[in-house]
């Protein structure tokens, strides 16, 4: 019934954008968003449609949401009036050619000009217009995000869970510099992260035993979330820098660690098939007593293959590295994605 509500919301909303005109909005029911290019616009517009369900809108209030929509242009048109605006995000793949780079396995930083009704991805036409680098936007963007400061001091182990208000780009915290060492203090240990979704952000102790249910809690949230960003753990390496939590072979949480990594890879492979015209291979969760958790690429002729730990063709199934000397990287692709080499 809550998916229903939401197609029926997305609707109204779609059919009053083709009533003004729009003629390419379309639904995209995961992140719950309507994107859609506005007539004598050359950038994509993101609608989040998360705000209409704060309260019971009829017809006449989703006309004056989207007219607003409408008469708002989606991007500035100059670098001044752009910048103040700036905010990074953490997503996956995300469709289009938005302005990204790669931070952490699967996921990229992008940079959305963030406007009250609408966020609208930066791309990288859009740079010529502002007269500005790539790297000028990207390190804009983190300095308009001002880094939360927390105090207190925590008398053991404790876990801190941040929830999005809609301003507060929790997750995004995670690519300042430093940030998530910082908060130390305030779980009790060296902080490990999990941002299952888009707004929500948990930090725990390393080695506490919070962390064995925050890998179950954080994996529950991504998959049933229509924003869900990662089942994974991280952690600040020594420079400051969000890294992926590690837990070789031995240690307590190697398969909580294993199984979270290949759960994302899974989810973002699939997401990318969704939303591709080209002919891809499926990834899919495997598991075995002797091997753990690991994923498998399911090929079929002319698809292309996913990374993964194994590949079946028929009933044979074989080591990555045992296929990699046939395969060529295709360009441009995010996740990446390989073609079987001519014989």
């Amino acid at each position: 019934m809550r998916r229903i509500a939401r197609a029926r919301l997305a609707g109204r909303v779609i059919r009053r954008l083709r009533r003004a005109g729009v003629t390419n909005a379309r639904y995209h029911a995961r992140p719950f968003e309507v994107r859609f290019t506005a007539p004598g616009d050359s950038e994509p517009t993101i609608v989040q449609l998360t705000p209409l369900l704060a309260g019971r809108y009829r017809r006449r209030q989703v006309n004056g949401f989207v007219t607003g929509l409408l008469q708002s242009p989606s991007l500035p048109a100059t670098w001044a009036q752009a910048w103040p605006m700036l905010r990074p995000v953490l997503r996956g793949v995300t469709p289009g050619a938005p302005l990204r780079r790669p931070t952490l396995p699967f996921l990229s930083e992008f940079v959305v000009v963030d406007q009250p009704d609408t966020m609208t991805y930066v791309t990288q036409a859009q740079l010529a217009v502002w007269r500005v680098s790539a790297a000028r936007v990207h390190a804009t963007a983190r300095d308009n995000l001002s880094g939360a400061v927390l105090h207190g001091t925590a008398n053991g182990p404790t876990v801190v869970r941040f929830v999005d208000d809609g301003d507060s780009y929790w997750t995004s915290h995670l690519l300042l510099q430093g940030w998530l060492a910082r908060l130390a203090d305030q779980v009790g240990g060296v902080p490990v992260a999990f941002a299952p979704e888009r707004g929500t952000l948990l930090v725990a102790a390393d080695g506490s035993d919070h962390l064995p249910g925050l890998f179950a809690q954080a994996e529950a949230f991504y998959l049933r979330s229509v924003r869900g960003l990662t089942p994974m753990a991280y952690v600040s390496d020594d420079h400051g820098c969000t890294v992926p939590y590690s837990a070789p072979a031995g240690h307590p949480l190697h398969h909580l660690v294993r199984r979270a990594e290949r759960v994302l890879a899974v989810q973002e492979y699939t997401r990318q098939a969704a939303d591709s015209t080209a002919t891809l291979a499926p990834l899919v969760l495997a598991a075995s007593e002797e091997d753990g958790w690991r994923t498998r690429a399911v090929w079929a002729e002319g698809a292309l293959l996913p990374q993964a730990d194994e590949v079946q063709t028929g009933d044979r199934v074989v080591g990555w590295r045992e296929v990699e000397p046939r395969l060529r990287r295709v360009k441009d692709m995010h996740p990446p994605r390989w073609s079987m080499k001519a014989d």
